[in-house]
């Protein structure tokens, strides 16, 4: 199932989205026998997972009357996929050949770093541009969202702890990023974790490595691969970090980026993000999401 973060009358609430528009779960109502408080947002709905089942249920028997029930594409608003995610936990140099465009070794383990929760922005929104940098890159990520407690948990078992997974954009100031031998500074602007446009459930991507995934620049295809190049898989992604922290309900994993982006290319190609430009991630079975870059 996909579900998204919409926003109707100034109130956050939860829609199921379909190839033609969206059906808010309050419509669902005469189809959620019992169902007094239904979640407001994802970030409840992933602390009671039990209800997607028969929220599941509801969505397939509303079937003849959903053609009412339904809320046109382009009259959605949407919010981030994931409103306040507990942690934002990014991997670096996680494709074999993004590693060997920046001229980067292979690494032996996951490079960790992090996003502040208040990083994240929704599809269709503009994400201001900082006056402190003039090197802004996008990088297309495959995000984990995760949907029970997983602390030590074993590569076999890795995936049952994930609720579903969405498209990301780990926008960096590199300029600001090679200030330290920290990232953080160029990781964590305002609206530099874009999120969405929704969540799919992990039953509907069996296999989270073998996705297509990419960047459209003004509509020009920039990144183009696909998330078997990770050097660590998703996984083994889950496995190692939650032997160095309890992954928690509601934490978002960016898994890295593949080839293709700005400070990959010779210096004399480079031609950075601008206001005006509109960045669109691509991830196979998880929809696009698309941002402007504002003033």
């Amino acid at each position: 199932m996909r579900f998204a973060n919409i926003e109707r009358n100034g109130i956050a609430e939860i829609a199921l989205v379909s190839e033609i528009g969206a059906v808010p779960l309050a419509a669902l109502g005469p189809w959620l026998e019992g169902w007094n408080f239904p979640p407001a947002t994802t970030d409840e709905l992933l602390r009671s997972p039990a209800k997607v089942e028969e929220i599941r249920s509801a969505w397939e028997r509303s079937e003849p009357q959903r053609d009412k029930l339904i809320i046109e594409a382009e009259k959605i608003r949407f919010l981030p996929a994931v409103l306040n995610p507990g942690k934002l936990i990014c991997i670096g140099l996680n494709y074999k050949r993004h590693a060997e465009e920046t001229n980067m070794p292979l690494p032996e383990k996951p490079v960790v770093f992090g996003k502040f929760s208040d990083s994240v922005a929704a599809h269709g929104s503009a994400i201001p541009y900082p006056a402190a940098t003039r090197r802004l890159d996008y990088e297309a990520e495959l995000a984990i969202v995760i949907g029970r407690t997983a602390a030590n948990v074993t590569e076999e078992e890795s995936l049952d702890y994930v609720f579903g997974y969405c498209c990301a954009n780990d926008l960096s100031a590199r300029d600001l990023q090679g200030q330290s031998s920290q990232w953080l500074l160029g990781k964590t602007g305002e609206g530099f974790a874009p999120l969405g446009p929704f969540i799919v459930t992990a039953d509907e991507i069996p296999n989270p490595n073998a996705l297509k995934i990419g960047t459209r620049v003004n509509g020009v295809t920039v990144q183009d691969s696909n998330t078997s190049d990770m050097i660590f898989s998703c996984r083994e992604l889950i496995a190692f970090l939650s032997r160095h922290m309890t992954l928690r309900t509601g934490d978002v994993i960016l898994t890295g980026t593949p080839e293709g982006v700005i400070l990959g290319r010779p210096k004399e190609e480079r031609v950075w993000l601008k206001p005006g430009d509109e960045v669109t991630i691509f991830v196979e079975g998880l929809g696009e999401l698309t941002n402007t870059i504002g003033g």
